[in-house]
């Protein structure tokens, strides 16, 4: 049995996650930047980075108050239309286990490891790339130094 002595139990809050397309529509009806995790399934630092920094409070309540969170398979089928030209990973192999094709998407943004967070200006052009694991006090330290 689970008694609360005192303690108030709250529901975890969580980054409120798009799709890319999704985020560059909202643009269009309220100017605000997007701050997108592009990660793969095999990538062990982007399973850190989403257990712990994408979890802490502090990081969730900065992200949802001042981005469009997107969340980006970097080796994944999902179609982007950016700056209006189409996206996509003809070369994706449904089955294979481990690494994949590379996303068009991911080529054009020209990514140097995994994970990669990238900020777009509130018009959707790239502004910044943050490479690698961060830690949420890492993580925070970048984004307001914007």
């Amino acid at each position: 049995m689970f008694v609360a002595l005192g303690t108030m139990v709250t529901q975890a809050q969580e980054i409120k996650w798009m799709s890319l397309n999704e985020a560059l529509e909202a643009q269009k009806k309220e100017a605000k930047p997007i701050f997108m995790d592009v990660y793969t399934k095999w990538c062990g630092p982007c399973k850190m980075l989403d257990k712990n920094t994408f979890h802490d409070k502090e990081v969730v309540k900065h992200i949802n108050a001042n981005y469009y969170a997107v969340k980006f398979n970097a080796e994944g089928t999902e179609e982007v239309t950016y700056k209006g030209k189409e996206y996509s990973n003809p070369n994706y192999v449904p089955n294979r286990k481990g690494r994949n094709s590379a996303h068009q998407f991911t080529k054009l943004l020209k990514l140097q490891g995994y994970p990669t967070m990238i900020i777009f200006d509130s018009k959707g052009n790239v502004q910044e790339s943050i490479v690698g694991y961060r830690k949420p006090g890492q993580l925070m330290s970048a984004l307001k130094a914007k």
